[in-house]
């Protein structure tokens, strides 16, 4: 059945901004022994800026095009790999097909709009999407509207994976477990 995946080599991980996909990202790839690659990293390397600059100076339509371009260039790569994505990449283009073509390993690591908005407040400042709450409370409730938007998107990935609770360890093995890259 993976002979139908264009890179079945290849384990993506997406979820809010703030859900740990980079940093469980990178502790999966250290057990697994592979690479690991951050879409927002390669785009700011490419673009010489970081996602917030690229983002206010090209503007959102033509960040997700942009976006688009460089997740269709990390899919042909089929070297054994795990790749995070942004929180919005699943949501824009036809993003979500070419990820579910792609590869079997689809995670979506979910986080409740409380444990984001308690682990986003401080960093708020540098996320431009969340610079404007004043409370973790209406950060929350924005994080609320905002996953429920994006929830079509994540739930198609091929697992839900809960992060609450959970030490990065403990995401790390149930990912690696339901995978054949080990």
């Amino acid at each position: 059945m993976q002979n139908n995946y264009t890179n079945p080599n290849l384990i993506i991980l997406i979820g809010y901004m703030g859900s740990g996909k980079s940093t469980v990202g990178v502790a999966l790839a250290e057990q697994l022994h592979v690479d690991f690659k951050d879409l927002d990293e390669q785009i700011a390397a490419a673009y010489k800026c970081s996602i917030p600059q690229l983002f206010q100076k090209k503007g959102a339509k033509e960040f997700r095009q942009i976006e688009n371009n460089m997740l269709l260039k990390a899919l042909k790569n089929d070297t054994k790999r795990i790749l995070s994505l942004g929180g919005g990449t699943p949501c824009y283009h036809n993003n979500m097909a070419l990820i579910k073509k792609a590869t079997p390993h689809v995670f979506y690591l979910e986080a409740t709009p409380a444990s984001l908005a308690a682990r986003l407040f401080p960093q708020r400042v540098n996320r431009p999407l969340i610079s404007h709450a004043q409370s973790e409370s209406e950060l929350k409730e924005f994080v609320a509207k905002h996953i429920f938007e994006r929830n079509f998107f994540y739930r198609q990935a091929a697992q839900n994976i809960s992060v609450d609770n959970k030490s990065v360890q403990e995401v790390v093995d149930a990912i690696a477990s339901t995978t054949n890259l080990e």
